[in-house]
């Protein structure tokens, strides 16, 4: 490597020196840990100004570590800890809190729309060279709508399975009548799904219109000239760049969101909501470990992808995007890493950043599991059309949306509002979206990564292009 020009440091590198704050905390939850055992065994009834003092402390001691680490992922669980334990030792306190929470889903909203059309529209123009690209594009395309929609029904199926979100019991909606279906006949369902006045489709939050309207803009604008195109195009781009780092700002007012949400969840429902709360993260995982071995393990054994020699390779661009919840600090290594492999950097080239607006395995699966749990925890039962109708939805509403942290939570809130499901419960699993973003922003990388061995596979040319040196001197440990 040419020392005037050093590698750039890796996001979030860890400190080499370790948290003061890392004993007392592990300390204090072994000692909570201890009261609640032996009150739940009947060997013994701890007084509970005890019980209270030591989780008071140890929640103290977490917030001191997480004031060290500086790390959002860590002030969010902090946060829930807080509004947990506010929520249940005064709950008058926590149900006053839900203004906070009202606040930040409202920011939130604010994103979805110009977000979906900016990310859809470069998605689409973005890529106009399909046609040169020829059948790279087309299988392109194929793969990726063909795994994106498995993704989205193995997610479907498990919630469906685990029934993670029954047993909620929601607090009423002030000033908003009963949830009732409305029926609507086949042609007013399609109806319903074209614009006639966009403004008015953002103003009502009807997202799906947004999306049709950007598909359509995307494909108008490919057809046009390179000099008609182009500022239109940097326009676009330039929008979903300042919606990333709009979600970004928005991003830093999640622990007071996520905390007063919580703290008025559990002021009204109890402790129990965590029960549901562990169920919906252990489904999102099992769901996931499902989809690679039913869907992309099969794969690799049909095309005869060196699977040991991927897996060390992508190693190291999947542990990043799980550390950074975001895919895009992932793709410039994951690029080298697949190319150092045996994939064309023609291919490389075309299919991950295209992968990153059409092949996020992770978010669909996700989005799909998250938005029947929001049916589930508010009581709404949703036939098995409305549920593939649902999965329709999400096909157009994911695609466009990089790996931004939580983007796939601004999809979500679109969704949930376009079937007049509640928001409490996305409130709910917002508490855990960090867990869960860091699983499936992994996937999404995992993914894209092995579309491209797919597609260089099927296209027969994997293998039969060296890497250049810089390449290899860069994925070398």
């Amino acid at each position: 490597m040419d020392p005037r020009n050093p590698p750039p440091p890796s996001p979030r590198a860890p400190s080499s020196r370790p948290n003061p704050f890392l004993g007392p905390v592990l300390a204090g939850i072994g000692v909570v840990a201890l009261l609640v055992a032996v009150k739940s065994a009947g060997l013994a009834t701890p007084p509970r100004q005890l019980l209270l003092g030591a989780r008071w402390v140890t929640t103290a001691l977490f917030a001191a570590y997480a004031v060290k680490r500086r790390s959002l992922t860590t002030w969010i669980i902090v946060a829930m800890l807080i509004g947990a334990g506010i929520g249940f030792d005064a709950p008058s306190l926590g149900t006053q809190l839900r203004l906070l929470s009202l606040i930040f889903l409202r920011l939130i909203k604010t994103i979805i729309a110009p977000l979906i059309f900016a990310t859809l529209v470069v998605g689409i123009a973005g890529h106009h060279d399909l046609k040169q690209v020829g059948r790279m594009g087309v299988k392109s395309l194929v793969y990726f709508e063909i795994v994106t929609t498995l993704a989205l029904f193995i997610g479907l199926a498990a919630i469906n399975i685990s029934q993670a979100g029954r047993g909620i019991k929601l607090p009423p909606a002030p000033q908003t009548a009963e949830i009732q279906a409305v029926k609507q006949t086949a042609s007013d369902v399609i109806l319903h799904i074209f614009p006639e006045n966009i403004a008015k489709s953002v103003a009502e939050a009807q997202i799906l219109q947004v999306v049709i309207f950007a598909i359509l803009f995307g494909i108008a604008l490919a057809l046009v000239p390179e000099v008609k195109r182009r500022p239109i195009l940097t326009v676009t781009e330039s929008l979903a760049e300042v919606m990333f780092k709009f979600t970004n700002i928005v991003m830093h007012f999640a622990p007071i969101g996520v905390g007063c949400a919580i703290a008025y969840t559990v002021g009204h429902m109890g402790l129990g909501v965590l029960v549901n709360l562990l169920k919906l993260l252990l489904t999102f995982y099992a769901a996931i470990l499902v989809f690679i071995l039913i869907v992309l393990f099969p794969v690799a054994l049909l095309i005869k992808a060196p699977i040991k020699k991927f897996l060390a390779a992508v190693a190291d661009p999947v542990a990043l995007a799980f550390a950074t919840t975001s895919s895009e600090a992932a793709l410039p290594r994951a690029m080298e890493a697949m190319e150092a492999i045996g994939v064309p950097r023609r291919v490389v080239a075309f299919v991950m950043p295209t992968g990153y607006s059409f092949n996020l395995d992770g978010s669909s699966l996700y989005l799909s599991l998250a938005a029947i749990f929001v049916a589930q925890a508010a009581g709404v039962h949703m036939p098995f059309g409305q549920q593939v109708l649902l999965v329709f939805t999400l096909m157009l509403t994911s695609k466009g949306v990089a790996g931004v942290p939580r983007a796939a939570l601004v999809i979500l809130l679109g969704t949930v509002a376009q079937f007049n499901l509640p928001v409490e419960p996305v409130f709910i699993i917002l508490g855990i979206d960090e867990l869960m973003d860091m699983a499936r922003t992994s996937l999404n990388v995992l993914g894209n990564s092995f579309a491209t061995v797919v597609i260089a596979k099927w296209e027969g040319e994997f293998g039969k292009e060296h890497p250049s040196r810089v390449v290899q001197e860069a994925v070398e440990p």
